[in-house]
């Protein structure tokens, strides 16, 4: 694994910290000191950084960026079905198909040394993993090009083919997601306050909007139905702004400017939550080359919307008071795995949809029949993908180490709660 043993991983990230909002950094921080996992997923930079030192077969597609096992779940499509996609985008960029991979089978081995699972059992779910990417790619390959783009995994045929000792759970978490709806967001983020519905503080997560900065979100509103369909613009006119928040969300997007919406309609108990989420260069963009979108919000909306099988309908972009954003529903059945408890057998089971999920995703942007080429039929590549995975969860140990020391010297501030 040629990687450059000599680079500074804290400079790396110091850099990434650049027009985040200064108070929301060590808050940054503190979510990723919680383990070499969060660390991980706090980080793409460094990835980003070391994987362009990595061979790679010159392909490019469009990539997620930050493929880890956490950026893949479940989500409502605009005609309500379930189904389970990768569901993160703030680092897509057309770029080698192997960072894909690589980051997402190295997920598996960090997030494993977190719980009781083993390196043997991680590497095992690894193989899983990458086995059924080259697998389900050589499938596609064999596909006319209108089936391969609507090829899309329903959950209803996830529980199905669970197995046994993990249906019911299975089972469960799908209930959970379904549960998670702008109807119960109303119930758990608001309250009722001199008979007007209001967002609830939590500082620092949440906190209350100044009028300010609620007319800019009514600003980021206006310039982001541009961006809609005519349909979709003709429901959202039914809406009106009720409130809004600033929300610390995720590990790696902390500190970013992110609005939490609510608006009402027009009858009784119909909540509408959107998120509005600033969009900054992505961490590929250093190694992988200049994105052909000026806008960084409408970079992650195109390729969210070339990798996912099917997109949120209020999906869309826009540019105001000097910053890009991308507005997106706050929940909408969107459900993830929970990688803290999770068994060695149901990790191989998860490897395995998320290999599936990513390899319809890629093959939306590439020619199949050409990855699936150069994947072969063997388990060769399934065998470097796992030692890479090991390899690069021992450096992200060491990196994490650094990044802990670097926290107890005063180099980089840290909350304690976040």
């Amino acid at each position: 694994m040629p990687l450059d043993d000599h680079r500074d991983p804290i400079a790396l990230l110091e850099h990434s910290n650049a027009g985040r909002l200064p108070d929301l950094v060590p808050v940054r921080h503190g979510r990723m000191l919680q383990s070499p996992f969060t660390f991980y997923r706090g980080a793409p930079v460094i990835m980003a950084h070391d994987l362009s030192g990595t061979p790679a077969t010159g392909v490019s597609v469009q990539i997620c960026g930050d493929a880890h096992l956490l950026n893949f779940g479940t989500f409502a499509t605009p005609e309500r079905s379930l189904i389970f996609d990768v569901n993160d985008f703030d680092e897509t960029h057309v770029g080698p198909w192997e960072w894909d991979v690589k980051r997402l089978a190295t997920s598996f081995v960090v997030a494993a040394r977190s719980g009781s699972v083993s390196d043997a059992e991680s590497v095992a779910a690894v193989h899983r993993c990458v086995a059924e990417y080259r697998t389900r790619m050589a499938a596609l390959a064999a596909k006319p090009a209108f089936e391969v783009w609507h090829s899309r995994i329903d959950v209803d045929r996830v529980v199905a083919a669970a197995p046994d000792q993990h249906r019911q759970e299975v089972t469960d978490a799908v209930a959970k997601a379904r549960r998670r709806t702008s109807m119960q967001a109303l119930g758990k983020l608001t309250i009722l306050r001199d008979g007007r519905r209001v967002i609830v503080e939590d500082p620092p997560v949440v906190v209350r909007a100044t009028p300010e900065q609620i007319e800019q979100a009514h600003r980021l509103a206006r310039r982001y139905t541009r961006t809609l369909a005519p349909d979709v613009r003709l429901l959202l006119d039914r809406y009106e702004v009720v409130d809004a928040a600033l929300k610390v969300v995720g590990v790696g997007s902390v500190g970013t400017r992110c609005y939490v919406v609510l608006l009402a309609g027009r009858a009784d108990l119909d909540p509408l939550f959107l998120q509005i989420k600033e969009a900054q260069q992505s961490a590929l963009e250093p190694y992988a080359g200049r994105s052909r979108f000026r806008n960084q919000a409408q970079r992650v909306v195109v390729g969210q919307r070339i990798m996912q099988a099917a997109s949120d309908a209020f999906l869309g972009w826009g540019r105001a008071d000097d910053f890009d954003f991308y507005v997106r529903q706050l929940r909408d059945m969107k459900g993830a795995a929970d990688v803290t408890d999770m068994s060695a057998s149901f990790l191989t089971d998860y490897g395995r949809l998320c290999g599936a999920t990513l390899a319809n995703a890629h093959a939306r942007s590439a020619e199949p029949s050409l990855l699936a080429g150069y994947l072969g039929l063997g388990a060769a590549f399934d065998d470097a993908i796992a030692r890479f995975a090991l390899a690069y969860a021992d450096r992200t140990e060491r990196d994490y180490e650094k990044f802990v020391g670097a926290v107890r010297a005063g180099r980089l501030a840290a909350a304690e709660r976040s």
